[in-house]
Order: structure tokens, then C-alpha cells, then sequence
């Protein structure tokens, strides 16, 4: 696949059999590993930690910043940095405070103070606007490295840690057939966002930015890809400041739209229905096959997706993914789905409403006697996943 082509993937099967048999700590299986309580010693308690960041989606934000010379598009960097990382450690129940802290790797030729002042300033306008909803997110610093003989452009990496209640701790290993999906969209514009959001979230984008954008930045910004995949960079027809059809934006603020998180939504969802969960997944690295990694003998049938944006959609006429391909890398408009009692789907879904998203029943968890699998209908036709071993 041209996916892998480029030097990534969305499976990472040789990450998985790196940490083969490594300890998966008190929960294994669960979405994000947790750990005693080291600080307090509590056996009540645990204590989830998440490092993650914005990914490649940094190298089209520089593309943005050198063709407009507006340093504040590294605003959303920040958020997706930081969000990658909230609604992972939300996806086991852990609702805060967090700790966080933030690390930037940059070539300090291409990336001056002005780049890092914006993204600092988008990490504590998040972190103030999620106070408002009840999420209290704390700053402990982080550090910056000039790191330029290995950096190309920019890295924006973030780590949040959490203390929680063992007793509240959602574990995907507690999904089971009988128990209906529910999906949260990626896209339109929530109560707690200010502009309309693409759904792109931060994954995914060494394909879409090569498959899309002009082979012109091919020469005008080879800082921007490696090498070894010159033949496969920048291979697409379209400048970031072309339309992207069916929305008032161009396609690249449609790219740098930031990755949305669900935390005002899940903290009322957790205060009412925690115990009727039995998973939570965040549809970032492998996209709609993420819940391949969860759960024994099930498997996850999703029949009534939501929706496709008009971001998937332009992605999927113009490039050359195919749809499985696609389906593996993105969230295509659902990116949180819950997994819960269907005596508590009703009450979710009218949560997220509440807060101006779209949420439904997507599909439901079968049993299988084959290990993990998902089928998903899309436009009438089905895809069917295993998930590797």
C-alpha cells in the first residue's frame, strides 16, 4: 500500500512485536496501560500516563506557515499535541486533573521563537477553555531541542498523566457481544469550538498531505519529507489555498482544522452512565479498524457509520487510497466511539447533542469464534478486517 510505501503504517505490527510480552501493567488489554500508585501508594488507585503528538501534521502546518507567514497556525498544532493525548487517557474513565507537559523538537534554522510562542499559547488556551468545562489540566513545563541534524522541520510531542480510581477504570477487555457502538463525529462545529472543524483530526497525514498537495512544494519545501521517499512526496494536484468543496474552507485550513476532543462530553457521560461502559475507542492511528485491538472473540459490526465529511470524501474522488486503505488511516467522520449497554444509549447520545455533535448508534459487538474482527458498511458496501497477530 503507498501508505506503507512512505515509510509508516497504520497497523505498526513491528511496534506490537516489539512490546510482545512486555508487562501490559494492572489492566492488560485496556486502551491505555495503567500502573500501581506509586505516589500515594493507595491500592485504590492508579495512574495512567499517555505520550503522544501532531505527528507529521506539523510539516503541513510549516508549509502553511512559509507560504502565509502567519506563525499562529501552530495554534492547532498544540491542540492536536495535546488532545492526542487527553482522549486516550479518556478512553479508560480518567477525568483529571492531568499534569501535562510538552516536548518540541525542532531545526532551530526553520523554526524560530515566534513558531514556539504560538504553540505555548495554544496549549494554555486549550487548557483554560477545558477549565471551563470541568477539565483540569496542569502545566509542568517541558523542554525544546535544537535538534536540527535529525529534525527536518518540527516535531510537537506532548505526555499527560493521570491518578485515578481502580474501580472506575473502563477496561476494553469487559466488551462483550450484546453491547451497541456509538460514534461521535469528527466534524461540524461543537458548543466548545469556535470554528467549524474538518474532523481530521492528526492521523494520517503522511499519506494525505502526499497524496494530495502539489508536486510544486516537491521543490519548494523538500525540507518537508525524507529523502528516501522523494518519488512518493508531494504527488497530488492541489495548492492549500484551493476550496475544499462543500465547505467555506480552503484545504488547508481544512488539513490544520485541530483534532477535536470529546472531553466536555465524556465527563458528563462518565458522571451518569460510567458503569454501563465497556470500552472506548479513540479513532486516531488505524482509523475505523482501531477497535481491532480491543476486546476477546468479538467482533465489532458497524452497519450505519456517520456520515462521511466533506474532507474524507474529497480525499477519497481525488487520491489514489483505496477505500480499505482509508478505512485503516482515517476516522472518516467518527472519531470516539463508546461501546456500552444499549440501555444507555439513548441518554449519551443526547449528551453529545447537547453540545452540538452527532452522535448515533453505529454498530453493535457480536461474538466470534475467530478472534478480533469488524465489518463496516460504507456506502453500501462491506469491508471485513481481522486484526494481525
Amino acid at each position: 500500500m503507498r501508505y506503507e510505501a512512505r515509510g509508516v503504517s497504520p497497523d505498526k505490527p513491528d511496534v506490537k512485536a516489539a512490546i510482545a510480552g512486555s508487562d501490559r501493567g494492572l489492566f492488560p488489554g485496556a486502551f491505555c496501560k495503567a500502573v500501581p500508585d506509586v505516589f500515594t501508594g493507595s491500592p485504590e488507585h492508579c495512574v495512567v500516563l499517555h505520550a503522544d503528538g501532531a505527528g507529521t501534521k506539523s510539516a503541513l502546518a510549516y508549509v502553511h506557515y512559509r507560504k502565509h507567514e502567519d506563525p499562529a497556525i501552530f495554534r492547532g498544532i498544540a491542540q492536536d499535541a495535546l488532545v492526542m493525548n487527553l482522549d486516550d487517557i479518556l478512553c479508560v474513565g480518567a477525568t483529571g486533573p492531568y499534569l501535562f507537559s510538552n516536548t518540541i523538537g525542532r531545526n532551530a534554522r526553520l523554526i524560530d521563537r515566534h513558531v514556539l510562542r504560538e504553540i505555548i499559547n495554544g496549549y494554555e488556551a486549550l487548557s483554560a477553555r477545558l477549565r471551563t468545562f470541568g477539565v483540569d489540566i496542569q502545566a509542568c513545563g517541558g523542554e525544546t531541542a535544537d535538534l536540527g541534524d535529525i529534525v527536518r522541520t518540527l516535531v510537537v510531542d506532548a505526555t499527560l498523566v493521570a491518578r485515578m480510581r481502580r474501580d472506575e477504570f473502563i477496561n476494553c477487555q469487559s466488551i462483550r457481544p450484546g453491547h451497541v457502538i456509538i460514534g461521535l463525529a469528527s466534524y461540524g462545529q461543537a458548543a466548545y469550538e469556535d470554528s467549524y472543524n474538518s474532523g481530521i483530526a492528526a492521523n494520517g497525514f503522511t499519506a494525505v498531505r502526499h497524496e494530495l498537495l502539489s508536486t510544486r512544494y516537491h521543490e519548494k519545501f523538500p525540507e518537508t519529507y525524507a529523502p528516501e521517499i522523494s518519488d512518493l512526496a508531494y504527488t497530488g494536484a492541489y495548492d492549500i489555498d484551493d476550496p475544499l468543496p462543500g465547505t467555506a474552507l480552503s484545504l488547508g485550513d481544512a488539513l490544520l482544522s485541530p483534532t477535536r476532543t470529546f472531553a466536555p462530553i465524556l465527563l458528563p457521560v462518565f458522571a451518569k452512565y460510567r458503569s454501563r461502559i465497556s470500552g472506548i475507542f479513540h479513532n486516531t492511528g488505524g482509523g475505523q479498524t482501531k477497535c481491532l485491538n480491543f476486546g476477546t472473540d468479538v467482533h465489532y459490526e458497524k452497519t450505519d457509520v456517520i456520515d462521511v465529511p466533506p474532507i474524507f470524501q474529497f480525499v477519497r474522488e481525488v487520491t489514489r487510497l483505496s477505500p480499505s486503505e482509508m478505512l485503516r488511516t482515517f476516522n472518516m467522520g467518527t472519531l470516539m466511539e463508546i461501546v456500552c449497554e444499549s440501555s444507555a444509549s439513548s441518554g449519551i447520545i443526547e449528551i453529545a447533542k447537547s453540545f452540538g455533535v452527532e452522535a448515533r448508534i453505529v454498530g453493535h459487538v457480536a461474538p466470534s469464534t475467530e478472534g478480533r474482527s469488524l465489518t463496516i458498511v460504507l456506502d453500501g458496501v462491506r469491508y471485513d478486517f481481522k486484526a494481525s497477530t
